[in-house]
């Protein structure tokens, strides 16, 4: 059993008797305070103390003083006892209201700690060290909003209080608030334009509002007054790296590396920007230094294999993640991305024994579900994947993208009705998700609704304006059917703006042409899409059809029996394209 701590009975004998003597005359080092301190602060100063009044006021010494002694042996739980005692002979005294406040602050009983500080300014409303205790205590329960109102008093009282304004900035950057953080930080520089850790705010509020030039100036003259302060060289690399000036970025991450050899993070960012930068060599000295620092199967080696993984180092990345796994099981992050590279790799059947050894309270574990049905998808076992990722919703209703995948697969099987209802669920949790309206118009045209799904992609366009796949989609539509054609073509050409290398956008145009009569533009845009997409059966057919109508028919059949060959989804109308073709070259 854990034994009390005591206070041995003489040494309070003794302070009791020392106490009642002395009365006012007592001080104590822990409280640092004088008798004027712990007198009533509404008695009156001009009248004579009754008797009951004075042995009252010395009870309350008597009892703060055990208070004291409580509270240096650590024991607060008598502290608090012995103070309220003292609180009880002497409820208006500002100094022990103000020393239960700090108290309870300690002992985190938030709630009563506020009531005693509140106390304090109904006794002193001018008293800034009760408002900031008020403040801290607001701070403390996630209240940030009081925080912040409490803040803002004692500034108003001191308006010179760099540190309080200073704390109001950093307040109002946690709630997002940046612009009246940049305007509180500017009032700081202004009176002490040296002040580093200012200008490293600043930094942070530019780089957050997108005004990069502000924010490196901001931390440049950071750097300048502490040129090794550790945040400042992150954030500046790290602006850097965000703005693809990569050189900048490493000659930064080379300084902090020097003066911190073993920041892991950094020696990572080295190494993924030396591999950007084509340095295989660089990223490989950098790779042996980290190895150093952390032995083969510890959690500090998964960076190495993410980074493996994420520049198609699949092997690497493999002997790094499985030596984790193998000697911390529960390490999901690592397992996770040790079945993607399987994955990426080819080798479904190992990935699939990683996702699924994914529990479920990890966080790693819907987008584990995803993965295995991707998998079982492509496999064609396409009940096996419904099933997981219907229990994969269960799970987590809101995620959109198991809706979408739900969908794909019911549309692959035909089930359209089916894939319309997962959307549609989806639609439910964000009625404006252009992805899911997007492919609500896909399942639609497949199933016949040919002006429904035209309906769909104009509400995706009116949403988003700039996506490319539902202004091709209509203006292909449109091309399909030969009707309004200059429409057509105008809303290809803006989804070409928009996606300029895209195989399927560049024959949607050379479709448009083609339907025109402009039988040059249509070869030249066809002939591009289907070197950017070479085995796409319906480009291979157009391309076959802008011959045949050019008389290239050797050409021409050569198209049209790739499109056979590539599994074209009709395949008797290829074959009688084939058949007239072969007549013209008798």
């Amino acid at each position: 059993m854990k034994k009390e701590r005591y206070i041995p009975y003489i040494e309070v004998v003794f302070l009791l008797i020392l106490s009642l003597s002395l009365g006012a005359v007592f001080s104590c080092a822990w409280i640092k305070t004088k008798p004027s301190d712990l007198k009533s602060e509404k008695s009156p100063s001009t009248k004579e103390e009754s008797p009951e009044k004075r042995d009252r006021l010395k009870q309350a010494y008597s009892k703060f003083i055990l208070a004291s002694i409580y509270t240096l042996n650590g024991d607060n739980e008598k502290a608090r006892q012995y103070l309220l005692e003292a609180i009880s002979e002497d409820p208006d005294s500002f100094y022990l209201n103000k020393k239960m406040a700090l108290l309870l602050q300690d002992m985190k009983d938030y709630n009563d700690a506020l009531r005693y500080a509140q106390k304090c300014i109904d006794l002193d409303s001018k008293d800034i060290e009760s408002r900031l205790i008020i403040a801290e205590i607001y701070g403390l329960l996630g209240n940030e909003a009081s925080a912040l109102k409490e803040y803002e008093g004692v500034l108003e009282l001191d308006p010179g209080n760099q540190k309080v304004r200073l704390i109001i900035s950093t307040v109002h950057i946690r709630r997002g608030e940046l612009k009246p953080a940049l305007e509180h930080l500017k009032t700081i520089l202004q009176k002490d334009p040296n002040l580093v850790i200012a200008h490293y705010y600043m930094g942070r509020i530019y780089f957050e509002l997108g005004n990069n030039e502000e924010a490196e100036r901001a931390y440049k003259r950071t750097l300048e007054l502490n040129s090794s302060m550790e945040p400042a060289l992150f954030d500046l690399g790290t602006l850097y790296q965000m703005g693809k000036k990569y050189d900048k970025a490493v000659e930064i991450y080379q300084k902090l590396i020097s003066l911190f050899p073993n920041n892991l993070i950094i020696r990572e960012r080295l190494i993924n920007l030396y591999y950007e930068l084509g340095q295989e060599e660089n990223a490989e000295k950098q790779t042996e230094e980290l190895k150093k620092r952390a032995k083969p199967g510890e959690p500090g080696r998964q960076a190495l294999g993410l980074i493996y993984l994420k520049h198609g180092k699949l092997q690497e990345s493999i002997s790094e993640l499985d030596l984790i796994v193998s000697a911390w099981p529960e390490d999901h992050k690592s397992r996770y991305y040790l079945a993607s590279a399987y994955e990426e790799k080819g080798e479904q059947d190992k990935a699939l024994e990683h996702f699924r050894w994914i529990k479920e309270e990890s966080d790693y574990y819907i987008n584990a579900q995803m993965h295995i049905a991707y998998i079982l998808e492509t496999q064609k076992k396409y009940d096996e994947a419904i099933d997981v990722l219907q229990k994969a919703l269960e799970r987590k209703k809101e995620k959109i993208e198991i809706y979408l995948m739900l969908a794909s697969i019911f549309e692959t099987k035909k089930e359209y009705d089916k894939a319309l209802a997962m959307i549609d669920g989806g639609l439910k949790m964000d009625e404006k998700h252009v992805d899911l309206i997007f492919r609500r118009g896909v399942v639609l045209d497949k199933s016949g609704r040919k002006e429904d799904c035209l309906k769909q992609m104009r509400k995706v366009i009116e949403i988003d304006s700039n996506h490319a796949d539902a202004l091709n989609y209509i203006g292909y539509t449109y091309a399909e059917q030969g009707i309004r054609l200059d429409e057509a073509l105008e809303l290809i050409k803006t989804a070409l703006k928009i996606k300029p290398d895209s195989g399927y956008i560049i024959d949607s145009l050379g479709w448009v042409y083609y339907q025109k009569g402009l039988y040059d533009e249509a070869l030249s845009s066809l002939e591009k899409a289907i070197s950017l997409i070479p085995n796409d059966p319906t480009i291979t057919e157009h391309l076959g059809d802008v011959y045949l109508s050019k008389k290239k028919y050797q050409k021409a059949l050569e198209m049209y029996q790739k499109a056979l060959n590539l599994n074209h989804p009709q395949k008797e109308k290829i074959e009688e394209k084939i058949k007239e073709v072969k007549r013209f070259l008798q």
